[in-house]
């Protein structure tokens, strides 16, 4: 082992200026999920090692490119990283993760279990190393259950939890969301509980194992929303929220766009139905009366509105709406956020010089912390990038 690991972790960690600064966290992530938590642990000041192996994480591979294997997805969620390339497999590899783990606070995995295990960098070799450490192992199913150990991707935890059925009930076929929902929240979870175990050992001084299964986050995440009747014991009526199953819910066409409006309230209601005419409806028709009869006929609620915004631009309505108090916005396309005045108002994006790539454009974290602001120090790493500065360290006594 080498006598001082300070220069496995250089000073980037003390130029920091999120409240995660300090913390060391050793990356096994590739895809979307692992690498999307590991990236906001980054953002709030984490000092990140990104260990990769062959030709790297798969995300690296989706294009355009500039140049091969430095795709926008994998240059979108590997800021704020410092990469290595290592074969976890040959005795070397294991050896560098050791010794890299020793030092760590974190490491997070989503490599299967199994595989964690055959190459004996499980929980109980890296905690033997290193007992204080948290380590996560992102996993697809819980252990314990019959489907422990499977791989898992976003399009199956949509299907698995139960979202991609949502659309089935609605028009009849199975889809699914046209963004990577599952492995985003997912990341969310991951990120959220390391955390939480960070504040847990710094009460204690305790380290543990932390498992975020995608199946069971979703399923929970679906459920939330639509458990309904099953609440109760017996049920007390049918799953799904209505309001959300509504194929009428909008956004709604007006004359000139797309517009997309919450009328929701009785205040809401009482406003809108008297502008268009219908003064007293809430009190003359029945379906309208209450919360919980609108939501019972949400589909008449979104006849309603797309009756009557169809006679007007978006642009007259959006002004009717701030005067009538209701809540409204365009439909943006991924094209108008790039000019989106909010966005731009508040410095959402900027232009950043990456080493090889040239010029990129950056989503900043969109959290903001009055003492410990998050911020951007480094552009994702080339492949095997820091090799020297981190794996040089650890040579030759550990190597």
């Amino acid at each position: 082992m080498p006598e001082s690991f300070d220069d496995v972790w250089p000073p980037e960690s003390k130029v920091a200026t999120g409240p995660l600064r300090g913390v060391r966290v050793l990356d096994l992530t590739t895809v979307i999920m692992g690498p999307s938590a590991t990236m906001m642990l980054g953002d709030l000041g984490a000092d990140v090692i990104k260990v990769e192996n062959g030709t790297g994480d798969t995300m690296r591979w989706i294009g355009p490119f500039r140049h091969d294997g430095m795709g926008p997805m994998y240059l979108e969620g590997n800021r704020n990283k410092r990469g290595v390339l290592l074969d976890l497999k040959t005795p070397e590899g294991k050896a560098a993760i050791l010794a890299l783990a020793a030092k760590a606070d974190v490491l997070v995995s989503n490599v299967r279990p199994q595989g964690m295990a055959r190459l004996g960098l499980d929980y109980a070799a890296i905690s033997a190393t290193n007992p204080k450490i948290i380590y996560c192992a992102a996993v697809g199913y819980g252990s314990g259950g019959p489907e422990a150990g499977k791989a898992v991707y976003d399009d199956l935890m949509q299907a698995a939890s139960g979202l991609a059925g949502l659309f089935k009930t609605m028009d009849g076929a199975p889809r699914y969301t046209p963004l990577n929902l599952c492995d985003r929240i997912v990341g969310l979870y991951v990120a959220n509980s390391i955390t939480a175990a960070l504040y847990h050992r710094a009460q204690t001084g305790e380290g543990q194992f932390i498992e975020v299964p995608m199946f069971e986050t979703m399923a929970q995440f679906v459920l939330a929303d639509h458990m309904c009747g099953a609440a109760f014991v017996p049920p007390e009526g049918e799953m799904r929220y209505k309001r959300l199953m509504s194929r009428t819910r909008g956004p709604f066409a007006t004359l000139d766009g797309d517009l997309a409006v919450v009328v929701y309230s009785n205040k809401h209601w009482e406003a809108f139905s008297s502008f268009v005419g219908e003064p007293g409806l809430l009190s003359r028709d029945p379906r309208f009366a209450s919360q919980e009869s609108r939501t019972r006929y949400a589909e008449d609620m979104g006849r309603f509105i797309s009756e009557h915004l169809s006679k007007r631009t978006s642009d007259d309505w959006l002004k009717i709406f701030v005067e009538l108090d209701i809540p409204a916005c365009k439909v943006n396309s991924m094209e108008d956020l790039l000019t989106n005045e909010h966005l731009n108002a508040v410095d959402f994006f900027s232009t950043e010089t990456h080493p090889t790539e040239g010029e990129i454009l950056i989503p900043r974290f969109p959290v903001t912390f009055s003492k410990s602001p998050a911020d951007l120090r480094r552009l994702a790493p080339n492949l095997g990038e820091h090799n020297d500065e981190i794996l040089g360290s650890l040579a030759p006594k550990t190597l």
